[in-house]
């Protein structure tokens, strides 16, 4: 009598904690977030427990195409549901899902039945065939065709077929006992190739299906003289069963045709026939001679079950006749797979006075095997103090068989399947790497690494670029990856002058089901290389080719500046350092070139005896390797006479001038300005130096604090020109240890109104745009501007 209670008992244990089966039926290819039904509704479960109850769906499929709205207790599709995908073409295709549900453990099982939709229409795997008949084949003679596939399946699939209309042919559909539908080409009327020698067809191939679907293949047929036995098969359908274990080389069956013929018109040779898969030439060759069959690689019952295929045997005659057969080869399951035992659901720890009865975990087991290979059994040792309750679809309960003592034993070890519950994760979250210019496209810029602490599929890591933009085109246009290493490739060579950094987002995303993945970073640096000679922007030669004239009194003194040449350089860096040469000169020992300013000066003063017209040839050098150079000719002309800004230069710096002396009044003010800027401060930093050293007893500046003064101003210098016909006066300002900056303000004695231009010069600048300020703003041959050479510039122009 106890028995029968304690049977009872876990019984209905059992039956509280493993529900019943619940199915839906929906079309496959719905729309993401599309609901399937109510869940909570069908299960008689509530709603707002859903979420305290730990509610999930764990999947058998290997992806994940449903999730849980716990809000509403909806089931919805997350992903693209393919029918033929899943199922091929199984008459039946169930999606099995399994619900737990913690709080207390119980399991549901939900079954989705994917229904097919005619989204697929017939296709011929050759459009175009060839058949050749001889004129002496009597009516009534048949010529198989090949068959359309259709991946849908029912009524959705091939239905039948058509003929474009003829005089001499017409079409059969023959029934196949697996469902199949074989075309045949029926001749009708006599073929007379001397009136006729090609007749051209168009085969149709018509679904079922709602709209009705349908693919074409065109049909040559050929009438040929002499020869006129076509090879005849002894079975039109040869049908071998093969174990999935089979060696390479095993003979499967052999096909034979005979052929009424005598000499070459009987010999006969066998062939795959045209429409013939790659999948099949994959797996299986046939002897030309004798037409053996044979295993060409190794078989997978699990991946395909059965093969079927078509032979053509051709004579050798003139013109060459052919006959056909099919041939099925069924794969036969050996016990090849392990069995898997999946845990659904675990409860741990759990307390040692757990009542007998107790659920521990939901348990599964599956293998890909079939029939009896497929068949699981689980068992547990009868000395453990759990046992196995089997329950619905192939489910058992682990429940407490036994009390249990913790300080005999305090956890016993069940080896367990990984679930992929680890992202990858990255050896870094941001990588930087730094590329040269005008590299050769197709070279590895970096490669990134992630590794994953799951096993098996769980563990394996593709990976891939996520798509952003660099300068409005996509990231994918500049590089592409590796899926398998993380190898980062160039798609083609950069060039730093218009592009000097930019991101690349990858991700690493594992095989596991739901799958997870994670992003990182990588930082591209492109390094200049001194691929850019040096531009002269003044004097402005545009209309001149190389050539710039200027004029200069026979009175100029030694030291006299005659004109100077300012030029830039797109590259940065050593690239860009500029130096001036004088190379040819009609008379050297008159005029000198500053190797750093360009300034063009006299070494003596001018005599009656130096030529009127005088020829300079300046070159223009960078720093880089290897080194790039431009050159300018000046032309000078001396005349008598010529008004010489220097003396009225001189005059003016002599006599105070009101507006030069608002200038740098105004130039005091703004350097006053900044000082009593830093002076405020240096004072606020003072004070919080004080009020932490008070709490702390140390004077220390917090990070925090001091984000806003990572960089201070520790270089600031002032220079005031007014040697030659320019005066300027010069703010540097920057850390010592990085890029100076320099704000110049220059006048021209040579205007009575000055004007006032602000140009900022990058290595992308259109030089064009500056010398048409400088043209527009300056005077020919009066004076020039200087050009500091640093990698960033600020010039301010009055």
């Amino acid at each position: 009598m106890q028995s029968v209670f304690l049977w009872w008992h876990y019984f209905f244990l059992l039956w509280s904690t493993i529900k019943g089966q619940t199915r839906y039926s929906i079309p496959e290819e719905l729309k993401q977030e599309s609901v399937v039904g109510n869940l909570a509704k069908d299960l008689g479960l509530v709603v707002s427990e859903l979420y305290r109850r730990k509610l999930r769906i764990t999947s058998e499929a290997g992806k994940q195409y449903f999730k849980l709205d716990l809000g509403k207790g909806d089931l919805v599709v997350t992903d693209r549901i393919d029918r033929e995908e899943l199922c091929g073409q199984s008459p039946s295709c169930l999606l099995p899902l399994e619900l737990v549900i913690d709080n207390p453990l119980q399991l549901h099982r939900v079954e989705i039945e994917i229904q097919d939709t005619n989204d697929h229409s017939p296709n011929f795997i050759a459009k175009e065939k060839i058949v050749k008949i001889a004129e002496l084949v009597n009516p009534g003679a048949r010529f198989p065709l090949e068959s359309a596939q259709d991946p849908d399946v029912g009524t959705n699939s091939v239905r039948t077929y058509l003929i474009s209309k003829n005089e001499h042919f017409k079409l059969t559909v023959k029934n196949h006992k697996d469902g199949r539908k074989i075309p045949e080409l029926v001749l009708e009327r006599a073929l007379d190739r001397e009136k006729l020698p090609v007749h051209n067809l168009i085969l149709t191939a018509v679904d079922g299906g709602d709209p009705v679907r349908s693919g074409t293949s065109e049909i040559t047929v050929i009438v040929l003289d002499n020869n006129d036995n076509a090879p005849q098969f002894e079975k039109q359908l040869y049908e071998a069963n093969l174990s999935e274990c089979a060696t390479i080389g095993t003979e499967i069956v052999q096909v034979k045709a005979t052929d009424a013929d005598e000499g070459l018109n009987g010999e006969i040779e066998y062939l795959f026939a045209e429409q013939t898969t790659d999948l099949i030439l994959t797996f299986f060759d046939i002897n030309r001679s004798t037409g053996i069959i044979v295993v060409k690689n190794n078989l997978d019952h699990e991946t395909t079950s059965l093969h079927r295929f078509d032979v053509t045997a051709k004579d050798k005659g003139n013109p060459e006749m052919d006959g056909h057969c099919s041939v099925e080869i069924k794969i036969v399951d050996i016990n090849d797979n392990i069995p898997e035992i999946i845990v659904t659901s675990l409860t741990t720890p759990i307390p040692e006075d757990s009542a007998i009865g107790t659920v521990i975990a939901i348990i599964s087991a599956k293998d890909p095997d079939s029939g009896d290979n497929g068949k699981v059994t689980l068992t547990m040792s009868p000395k453990s103090p759990f046992r196995l309750n089997p329950s619905i679809s192939k489910h058992y309960s682990l429940v407490t068989n036994g009390p249990l003592d913790r300080e005999k034993n305090s956890h016993y070890i069940v080896e367990l399947l990984d679930v992929n519950d680890n992202p990858p994760v990255f050896s870094q979250l941001s990588y930087v790497v730094y590329v040269k210019e005008n590299h050769p496209p197709g070279i590895i810029i970096c490669s990134v690494s992630a590794t994953d602490p799951d096993v098996g599929g769980n563990a394996k890591i593709s990976y891939s670029i996520l798509d952003s933009k660099v300068q409005d085109v996509s990231v994918s246009s500049y590089v592409y990856m590796n899926a398998d290493n993380g190898s980062i490739y160039s798609m083609h060579s950069f060039d730093y002058e218009k592009l000097k950094v930019f991101q690349i987002q990858v991700q690493a995303k594992d095989q596991g089901s739901p799958c997870l993945s994670s992003n990182a970073t990588v930082h591209v640096f492109i390094l200049d290389q001194n691929d850019n000679a040096p531009a002269v922007i003044y004097p402005s030669s545009a209309a001149l080719g190389s050539l710039s004239h200027q004029r200069m009194p026979r009175s100029a003194k030694a030291g006299h500046l005659v004109t100077k040449v300012t030029a830039v350089d797109a590259d940065s860096g050593h690239n860009a350092w500029i130096s001036y040469r004088l190379a040819e000169a009609t008379d050297t020992s008159l005029f000198t070139v500053n190797q750093y300013t360009g300034e063009v000066r006299t070494k003596r003063a001018v005599s009656e005896q130096d030529e009127s017209s005088q020829r300079l040839l300046i070159e223009i050098k960078d720093d880089g390797e290897p080194l790039q150079s431009a050159t300018i000719t000046v032309s000078i002309l001396l005349e008598d006479g010529l008004h010489e800004p220097i003396l009225e230069l001189r005059h003016k710096t002599s006599e105070p001038n009101r507006k030069t002396g608002r200038i740098t009044l105004y130039l005091i003010l703004s350097l006053a300005s900044v000082s009593v800027l830093s002076l405020v401060t240096f004072l606020i930093l003072a004070v919080k130096c004080i009020r932490n050293s008070r709490s702390s007893g140390s004077c220390c500046m917090r990070r925090s604090d001091c984000d806003d003064y990572k960089k201070p101003n520790r270089n600031l210098q002032i220079q005031l020109n007014t040697d030659g016909p320019i005066k300027y006066v010069e703010v540097l300002g920057g850390d010592m240890m990085s890029q100076s900056q320099s704000f110049r303000s220059c006048m021209s004695p040579m205007s009575e109104y000055s004007d006032f231009t602000l140009i900022k010069p990058s290595s992308t600048t259109d030089f064009k745009e500056v010398i048409s300020v400088l043209d527009a703003s300056l005077p020919d041959s009066t004076w020039t501007f200087e050009s500091q050479q640093v990698s960033r510039k600020y010039l301010l122009l009055f």
